[in-house]
């Protein structure tokens, strides 16, 4: 039997470092983030270990080429630097925080501390264990594979912890105060302990617009700081106006503010932005899915205590609380545009204009968002953009159009002017049918097979007058349908089998290299149902006096003529119909017409 052997992993810390530096963080700047928030985490200790009120406070200052950051937390010991500092993955923080689970502690990986070797080319502690306040301890290194540790003067000392980066020449903007303000503000706005930057003052001394008392600012300064506050983290656009998102304590969730962009936008865009906060500090400016997918005109800050960021701290773990997070905000931001509509109504106005589009496929999404927004949104018909009530009134039924180019759908609108809806744009179909189906409103859908029927009412012909119908106007793959529609002065229309085309298009060989095997499969399983004897069908109207003439047996028509005037209509039909589906030339048609015409003159 062969004898095995126990051995360690060995860890290749100089490849550690490289993933730390280059892959664990988006941006390097973000060790600022972590060094600040293992500085808050050490004055929450302090106050839960010592068990005595501690106004916690986090000092940064930048030197020339020197970043330090300084708290009056806890400080270390010098088995706790061995056991934790100079530990990977050993953070002390999530130890306590399985202790103490309401405590507002941010660190749980144990990794933070490693983020300061990305930016400095060495290193500095000098910390004091509130357990030991005559001992200060001095903790350096260059790459942190390597460490040296020792105990330094303790005259001076104070509880608490000094981090001194000698920063590389690629980071030594971050000892520019300006510059560090602003990613200071950017990240620790909302820690709850003041964050000092020397030179410039506290970074966040003003809570966040859902912690402030509206009611003692006033309505008008209330508004005015909601929109600041937006306007610090909306990066493309103005915020046009601020909806609340109230606090939900069962969720962790201590409360947001969301806004409106100031751009339109269309059914393509989705400039969802959404910044998170994490026990004060913020993981992540891109965490779009927790806002709705039809809301991509809003922007958001969230704060929570309860959500998982993961090991970078840049991102979130999609889990149970995460989704229950999302019904939450998804909510708060309908209830926000309805109240937003009843107290803001010049800025409700100026949102529906911006974002039209957006909330049409917002609306059949959510019945309440179709409730608020259903009258006063508008549709791309052929008169223009109209609301549904404008064309409910009208027409007695309403007339939507799936033809994705030029169909009878113009034809129509000419001979009634009815406006017909282009159904063909982005969630105009849905909309409308849903808009109908509530209110009960009788729709038809020209491009389909059963809207068509609708509108062009089919009519039982003796079998000799129906002959005669086939005999002047039939043509290959066109079915000649015998009906009856208004207005009386339209003697024919021709229109084209939309699921036909489909059907087509889906056998065409060129499919099989844009579109992959299983979707192909599937799609052609449902187009191989499709009857296509007929790709188009030509609606002759009984009702036309040209028409029942022409079917009139009990005339004695010269059938030349009868046949000229058939190919004079049908050639109208051609020239109402968009020529590129019939496969007729446009200067063939007019050569025919020019033919006949010619021949009745004579």
């Amino acid at each position: 039997m062969a004898t095995e052997e126990v051995r360690s992993v060995q860890v290749d810390f100089a490849g550690l470092m490289e993933v730390v530096g280059k892959n664990l963080y988006s941006t390097p700047v973000v060790a600022v983030r972590e060094l600040v928030q293992n500085a808050h985490d050490s004055c929450v200790r302090r106050s839960i270990e010592a068990g005595t009120e501690l106004t916690g406070t986090i000092t940064i200052r930048c030197l020339t080429d020197v970043l330090e950051i300084e708290d009056n937390g806890a400080g270390l010991t010098h088995q706790e630097i061995i056991d934790y500092l100079a530990t990977i993955g050993a953070g002390y923080t999530r130890k306590l925080r399985e202790q103490h689970a309401d405590a507002d502690l941010i660190g749980a990986f144990g990794l933070g501390f490693l983020s300061a070797y990305v930016l400095s080319d060495r290193v500095e502690v000098l910390t004091t264990s509130y357990k030991e306040p005559d001992k200060r301890w001095r903790f350096a290194s260059q790459t942190g594979e390597r460490f040296t540790l020792g105990e330094a003067s303790p005259e001076g000392a104070k509880v608490g912890t000094l981090v001194r980066l000698h920063l590389k020449e690629e980071y030594s903007k971050l000892g520019n105060p300006l510059h560090l303000d602003e990613i200071l503000r950017t990240y620790c706005c909302l820690l709850p302990l003041p964050v000092m930057l020397q030179g410039i003052g506290q970074i966040n001394d003003e809570p966040p617009p859902w912690l402030q008392d509206d009611a003692a600012l006033g309505p008008v300064l209330a508004k005015k700081k909601r929109l600041e506050f937006a306007t610090r983290f909306e990066r493309l656009w103005e915020p046009l106006a601020t909806l609340p998102i109230p606090p939900a304590p069962e969720l962790g969730f201590r409360g947001g503010l969301a806004w409106v962009q100031d751009g339109r936008s269309y059914a393509t865009s989705d400039h969802r932005s959404a910044s998170v906060f994490v026990r004060g500090m913020l993981i992540t400016r891109d965490e779009r899915e927790l806002l709705p997918v039809w809301a991509g005109f809003i922007g958001a800050v969230l704060d929570s205590r309860a959500l998982t960021p993961t090991a970078s701290r840049e991102d979130l773990v999609d889990d149970q609380l995460y989704t229950r997070t999302q019904v939450h905000v998804r909510n708060a931001l309908i209830e926000g545009l309805e109240e937003l509509a009843k107290r803001e109504p010049a800025a409700w106005r100026r949102t529906l204009r911006r974002h039209n589009e957006s909330l049409r496929g917002a609306a059949v999404s959510d019945p309440r968002l179709f409730a608020l927004v259903a009258d006063q949104l508008t549709l791309p018909t052929t008169e223009g953009e109209l609301t549904m009530p404008v064309i409910a009134r009208r027409s007695k039924e309403v007339h939507l159009s799936l033809y994705d180019r030029r169909g009878p759908d113009e034809v129509l609108f000419r001979a009634l002017q009815t406006p017909i809806i282009d159904g063909m744009r982005f969630a105009a179909y849905a909309f409308v049918k849903e808009y109908c189906d509530r209110r009960g409103l009788p729709l038809i859908e020209l491009g389909t097979r059963e809207g068509n029927e609708l509108m062009f009412k089919r009519v039982e012909l003796e079998e000799e007058q129906q002959a005669r119908l086939d005999e002047l106007f039939s043509r290959e793959k066109i079915e000649v349908v015998a009906t009856r529609f208004k207005p009386d002065t339209l003697p024919l229309v021709l229109t084209y089998d939309q699921e036909v085309k489909l059907k087509r298009k889906m056998e065409d060989d060129e499919q099989d290299k844009r579109i992959s095997t299983a979707v192909l499969g599937l799609a052609r399983l449902f187009t191989n149902q499709i009857d296509d004897t007929h790709e188009a069908r030509l609606y002759v109207n009984l009702d036309n006096q040209v028409i029942e003439a022409l079917v009139d047996l009990d005339r004695d028509l010269d059938e030349g003529t009868m046949r000229q005037v058939a190919s004079l209509l049908f050639g109208i039909g051609l020239l109402m119909a968009p020529s590129a589906d019939t496969g007729e030339r446009l200067d063939d048609t007019l050569a025919v017409m020019n033919r006949d015409l010619l021949a009745l003159l004579q």
